[in-house]
């Protein structure tokens, strides 16, 4: 441990503990935790288990990991910081620097485990492909979502009605089944296919033949010396030889013309051997511990639904021959069953379980096409383009005066970038100054690199300004900046929004893009906060599992989903290179799709303002929505 850097021993990690099921310790979130740092071997983190107060004399044998030391907290007890947020969460000394919710807390345990002994490579691996396994927030992630959410909760509930002699199996579970079933997609899809189809030629099998021989089955546990020596599945081949250091198998000639001429629709799909394709990563470490207690209680009771999900027990066995897992898994008192042979594929599940956003719009007979339809059935409805008059548009900060870290010239941009930057916060920090009052909490969400945050913090150094972002690296360059200015009224939160749980008084977001804006402006409704929210993306807004477009009444009555979504993708054609009849259009659809955005926060009592910021040169995403609660 003398290669360990001082930092990585001065941080805390802190995890929610309920209660105990059939030795498993809820809620989810802290099982699949403990379950990663056994299997990283790490311990470099001081663990702290924040009981909910139900019971402080709680017996931790077989469900803690032996060699780590655990203290037992109450919630009064942690810092406050670590307050305003969901647990799992770590926190860095000096405590105003914390990362909070599973994905992002894993992520950091995988890189601090890496960045402890470099030679353990196999654990970086577990971030996935470009190192984004579930990077992407639960919001706009379905696969986030099912993995980081639906899936524990879901279990957890099932494992509190597990007294019910046939408890019923969770849709959740359903829908990892049918995803399982699903071909994979890898960078090197094409390779790999060209490369199965080959050995399937070679053997003589076609390819709804090598599909039962596939991995849809499980005729026998298997071991890694069989899984070494199947040369008839390609798919497992690759995984293991990843797993074990090897090189991925690959054609050493040059493949026969009836290989290489053959069409992608032709080629054989690549089938799951582990939750996210072919590879071994972070989701298989969060589904591992859920899936584990889940077959327990099957096993026990209804042992004769297992037929149901054959792909997912197939998942489970191959998954413990994964080097160390079975060892980690022990440490932590999962101790693995031994499977029935299944050998009936998967049924058709429900296509209900796979939904579309949107879907219920796709056979809409009465949809026009184009904004300027749309934009009139609005105006007839008496549905303009308006805008709120600035309320100072030349006011400005005088940048010249500021200590170089407050200038978002120290963001590492151009100088016609910066001044851009410049004239946007100038929009945001007068809304916001003259809003605040002394002791008030202000939340940059989405806050990038805190360009806002930072002004804000500067600017009003008696309220309390929290930076929250997804992305590590901006939210560390952040902290730099105000580290520099000295500032002492600041947090930082690495964290997607929904994981901050804290009240507030203004809540602020810069270019938030797509949805997260409307997500801004929910979380601000819902602890009746003021907000100050500039919006971007316009094309990326889809109907998601919290938001449905149209949002307001008003406009509900008179646009479907379609064309709603028509305006959101021509409001993002207000790009300085368009032509300005174009740029024109996109300006109303724009203003249009936050006027719904104002009228659905006025329905719940606020007062709210679509504003253009000044000078419009400053971005071709110049609306600000204001809000102020009634």
């Amino acid at each position: 441990m003398k290669g360990i850097k001082k930092s990585l021993t001065e941080e805390y990690l802190y995890l929610d503990f309920s209660h105990q099921i059939e030795g498993c310790i809820c809620p989810l979130h802290t099982s699949v935790t403990l379950f990663l740092l056994s299997y990283c071997d790490c311990k470099i983190f001081k663990v702290c288990l924040v009981s909910t107060g139900e019971s402080t004399d709680i017996s931790l044998k077989n469900v803690v990991l032996q060699d780590v030391e655990v203290q037992i907290i109450s919630r009064q007890e942690l810092p406050p910081i670590v307050q305003n947020c969901c647990l799992p969460a770590i926190v860095e000394k000096p405590e105003n620097f914390c990362r909070a919710g599973l994905a992002v807390v894993l992520r950091h345990i995988i890189q601090r485990s890496y960045e402890a002994d470099p030679s353990k490579k196999e654990i970086l691996e577990l971030l996935g492909f470009k190192k984004t396994c579930l990077k992407a927030c639960a919001e706009v992630s379905q696969w986030t979502r099912l993995c980081e959410l639906t899936i524990p909760l879901a279990i957890e509930n099932f494992l509190r009605e597990s007294s019910d002699q046939h408890p019923s199996i969770p849709a959740e579970i359903l829908q990892l089944e049918k995803k399982l079933s699903e071909p994979v997609r890898v960078h090197n899809d094409d390779k790999l296919r060209r490369q199965k189809l080959k050995q399937q030629k070679a053997a003589g099998v076609g390819p709804s033949l090598a599909k039962e021989k596939g991995l849809g089955k499980v005729h026998r546990q298997e071991t890694s010396q069989d899984l070494d020596s199947t040369s008839e599945n390609l798919e497992l081949k690759v995984a293991f030889s990843k797993l074990t250091v090897q090189e991925e198998p690959a054609a050493t000639n040059r493949e026969p013309p009836h290989i290489r001429k053959a069409k992608a629709s032709d080629l054989p799909p690549l089938e799951h051997v582990f939750a996210e394709g072919l590879y071994f990563t972070l989701a298989d470490i969060v589904l591992l511990p859920c899936i584990h207690h889940f077959l327990v209680i099957i096993c026990k009771k209804v042992s004769e639904k297992l037929i149901e999900f054959p792909l997912l027990a197939a998942w489970y066995q191959r998954i413990q021959e994964v080097p160390r897992v079975k060892t980690a898994a022990s440490q932590c008192g999962i101790q693995f069953l031994r499977l029935p042979e299944l050998l009936t594929t998967s049924n058709e599940q429900d296509s209900n379980l796979s939904e579309v956003a949107g879907a219920e719009e796709q056979n809409d007979a009465s949809f026009i096409g184009g904004p300027r339809p749309t934009m009139t059935k609005l105006m007839e409805k008496g549905i303009e383009v308006m805008f709120s008059p600035h309320p100072c548009p030349t006011w400005t900060l005088d940048w010249n005066s500021l200590p170089a870290a407050v200038s978002p010239k120290e963001g590492k941009m151009s100088s016609d970038r910066a001044l851009r930057k410049q004239q946007q916060l100038n929009n945001l920090v007068y809304i916001v100054t003259n809003q605040a009052k002394p002791g008030d909490r202000i939340v940059d969400f989405c806050s990038g690199g805190g360009h806002v945050g930072i002004v804000l913090a500067h600017m009003l150094p008696s309220c309390q300004v929290t930076l929250i972002e997804n992305k590590e690296l901006s939210l560390i360059r952040a902290k730099k900046r105000s580290d520099e200015l000295g500032l002492s009224n600041i947090w930082f939160i690495q964290a997607n929004m929904e994981y901050f749980t804290g009240m507030f008084n203004i809540g602020v977001a810069l270019h938030a893009c797509g949805v997260a804006t409307d997500m801004v402006i929910e979380h601000c409704i819902k602890t009746r906060a003021s907000f100050v929210t500039c919006p971007c993306c316009y094309g990326f807004i889809q109907n998601t599992s919290k938001f449905h477009f149209p949002k307001s009444e008003q406009f509900k009555k008179t646009l479907s989903y379609k064309e709603h979504m028509i305006l959101c993708r021509f409001a993002d054609q207000t790009a300085v290179q368009l032509p300005p009849q174009r740029r024109l259009i996109g300006k109303q659809c724009m203003c249009l799709v936050d006027l719904d955005r104002a009228r659905a926060a006025e329905e719940r009592g606020y007062c709210v303002q679509v504003i253009s910021m000044e000078p419009e040169s400053c971005s071709p995403k110049n609306n600000m929505i204001v809000g102020v609660p009634i």
